[in-house]
């Protein structure tokens, strides 16, 4: 064990020395002028300001939950001996309150990293595309490898701390259940950053570009508008702390969910099956370190997306090579009847997963791009109104579902039969087939997330120019990077859904794992769903109709936000003479303070929502109602979350499709109709539908944390 463990803290650290190397880069870069600076630093403030206050509200919720935990898990095992029942509760508490700071810290190095870099990509603009290129592809990879990092690092830790390391066979394998609450903990930070980020982002937008754009016919990012300050704030808050904690459990609870089915193969792997997803997240940062030095836009008057693929490309190639080897090395022994163990085959889950991460990324960019079928009829509709915008968006939306949920079916069938074929007459070698395809499309995490980060520092940097009046040659070079950014943000979140739906059938497989232990059956024997039990039925009915609730609110509260800023906008315009001349300033920070506490005041009901509902489910109805809530609200989670992203995203791009001088371009009817679709895609794609991306692998951590409380 010894040299997997100096892998993996051996990466560890060169992830910490080339994250540092990067900062030093990055804070080395020219600031710009005066002008820049003062609006970096007002952005800067605000997404300061707000993320300090919404960590309070979650540390105050996060402490009330850690101590529920511990009192239920102690009462739920106390039926083992007090000693046992007190053990097991502090434990998973403490990896609760573990994973909920280390996702915390990952979304504050994601935020921290995006207020400084914008203001040096927007100053790196004069100096050509590739240097803004390169400042903000390396802002977003000290995000990509800190959260991966922390996330490694963590489970790594508290695996070792709970009993990896004793040499003790039965120790070893109880320690993978103990640290489930970190996957909790993450989860559960997550969720209200991504959905309070989320709000708060979209409330401003909503206000900025309803007044600004519609009302007062002024452009996008203009300095006259009150709400410009709160919209680039919120670009900060919604896609770099919000999806860096969401990532961040992506990876942990992933990696859990493996190590509990790497129990079930202890007979044959040995502690090989509980370490090697550690091994593999490994893999992946090296990897992404080596994908992030490969991009370099040469030629400027390319497109960078195509720099930025290379990279990925170059991700994707070193991952697939390393993972063969440690597949081989690591996934090679014998069955109990003397056989030898085909690592091919498991390895073809590999293959499986990273195919189907490309899979994901070709069918969001096809549903979202400005160059493809979608997004122009929906630009076309925009032509008669805009009840026609918003009837093709649905239908779009509703669309976008079908290849990605055929598409995973495949790839779960696929890498089940594989993981059977691998390891014949072994009951949870399909499920482990199926953990290493998620190990395989998460390989790329750090990458992605580094190019997901990218994508608001380049926004920033966009708004930055415009409001400081740079040369048209400069915001021409931050043009063309946001239009980049906006596609990556996009892919991101295909990526982050796909991932999301194989990590919750693996979590899903835990969870029953977990049943069957407390129910005192073997570990590769079945539990079966009744689903034509009244009971289990109905968990599987609240499990469905929870996800429509949840992206409810939180689509409410987003309407709710952005009417207060509406309304303070309309005030300002009206209060402040000389807005509209250019001769007085707007009070941005006043609208930064009502939509942070409006954001605030919004986030926790949604929140609530959906951690009690699990739990109520599991106590009164049973763990087989549970495990059918758990199944149909990842179902229903997942393709509500694919339509929300992508309809969303489609609106937003119909609308520039129009900017681009389509239809009339700007100021045309169909471009109001087009900014009309686009503000009511906004919370599907950056509010709930992100959010659902936390949610339906919150519910499946929750209920592994909770399970011994369940009747």
């Amino acid at each position: 064990m010894g040299s997997y463990l100096a892998l993996i803290y051996g990466v560890i650290i060169i992830a910490a020395l080339v994250i540092i190397g990067l900062i030093k880069f990055i804070f080395a870069q020219d600031k710009g002028d005066e002008k820049m600076q003062q609006i970096s630093d007002a952005i800067k403030e605000g997404a300061m300001a707000f993320l300090n206050r919404q960590y309070k509200t979650i540390a105050f919720l996060a402490l009330i939950v850690a101590v529920i935990i511990i009192v239920a898990n102690y009462y739920g095992h106390l039926s083992e001996g007090t000693s046992t029942a007190l053990s097991f509760a502090w434990h998973v508490g403490l990896a609760f309150i573990t994973g909920a700071f280390c996702s915390a810290l990952s979304g504050y190095i994601g935020m921290y990293m995006a207020v400084n870099s914008n203001v040096r990509a927007a100053a790196g603009a004069k100096s050509g595309l590739n240097r803004a290129l390169q400042i903000a592809l390396k802002g977003g990879a000290v995000t990509g490898l800190a959260v991966t990092a922390l996330s490694l690092f963590g489970v790594a830790t508290l695996f070792l701390a709970y009993g990896g390391l004793s040499g003790q066979d039965e120790l070893i394998k109880e320690a993978p259940s103990l640290i489930v609450g970190f996957g909790f903990g993450a989860s559960f930070v997550a969720l209200f950053a991504q959905l309070g980020g989320g709000i708060y982002t979209k409330a401003a937008d909503v206000g900025a570009d309803l007044v600004g754009k519609v009302e007062a016919g002024i452009p996008e990012d203009d300095p006259r508008n009150p709400a410009v300050i709160a919209d680039l704030v919120g670009d900060n808050v919604g896609d770099c702390a919000g999806r860096g904690a969401d990532l961040f459990e992506s990876t942990a609870a992933e990696n859990i969910g493996a190590m509990i089915l790497g129990v079930g193969l202890y007979p044959v792997f040995g502690w090989k099956g509980i370490l090697f997803p550690l091994v593999a997240r490994a893999i992946g940062i090296i990897a992404s370190i080596i994908g992030i030095f490969f991009v370099n836009a040469k030629d400027e008057s390319k497109d960078p997306m195509i720099a930025l693929n290379k990279g990925y490309f170059v991700t994707t190639i070193v991952n697939l090579i390393a993972l063969f080897f440690a597949v081989k090395i690591m996934l090679s022994g014998h069955l109990p009847d003397g056989s030898e163990v085909n690592y091919w085959l498991l390895y073809g889950a590999v293959v499986t997963g990273v195919v189907l991460s490309y899979i994901f990324v070709f069918l969001t960019d096809y549903y979202t791009s400005v160059n493809k079928r979608p997004v122009q009829e929906i630009a076309k509709a925009s032509t008669t109104g805009a009840a026609t915008n918003i009837i093709t968006g649905i239908s779009v939306g509703m669309e976008s579902t079908a290849l990605p949920v055929i598409f995973i079916s495949a790839a779960i069938f696929i890498a089940y039969k594989l993981g059977e074929l691998a390891l014949p007459h072994i009951g949870t070698s399909g499920l482990y087939g199926t953990a290493i395809a998620t190990m395989g499309m998460l390989s790329t995490t750090a990458y992605i997330l580094a190019m997901d980060t990218f994508g608001p520092i380049t926004d920033n940097a966009g708004g930055i120019t415009e409001m400081s009046g740079a040369p048209e040659s400069v915001r021409h070079v931050t043009d063309r990077l946001d239009a980049c950014g906006n596609t990556t943000k996009a892919l991101t979140k295909g990526y982050a859904v796909g991932s999301a739906a194989l990590a919750t059938f693996l979590l899903f497989s835990a969870y029953l794992d977990e049943v069957k232990k407390i129910l005192g059956k073997p570990i590769d024997s079945w539990f079966a769903v009744d689903i034509g039990k009244p009971e289990v039925f109905i968990g599987a009915f609240i499990g469905a109709m929870i996800v429509y609730l949840f992206s409810s609110t939180a689509i409410r509260a987003v309407g709710k936000a952005a009417q207060y800023v509406i309304l303070e906008v309309r005030r300002q315009f009206r209060e402040i003479p000389g807005i509209m001349e250019g001769t007085a300033k707007p009070d941005y920070a006043k609208t930064v303070d009502i939509v942070t506490k409006g954001a605030l005041k919004e986030m926790v009901i949604p929140g609530l929502i959906v951690v009690v509902t699990p739990i109520l489910v599991g106590v009164i109805l049973g763990k087989e109602a549970a495990a059918a809530f758990l199944m149909i609200g990842t179902i229903s989670g997942v393709i509500l979350a694919l339509f929300l992203n992508n309809g969303g995203g489609a609106w937003d791009n119909a609308k520039k499709f129009i900017e681009l001088g389509n239809y009339g371009g700007k100021k045309s009817e169909a471009h109001k109709a087009g900014v009309v679709g686009d503000t009511v895609g906004d919370p599907f794609k950056d509010t709930a539908g992100p959010s659902l991306h936390v949610l339906i692998k919150l519910i499946s951590t929750i209920t592994l944390v909770f399970v011994a409380l369940f009747r």
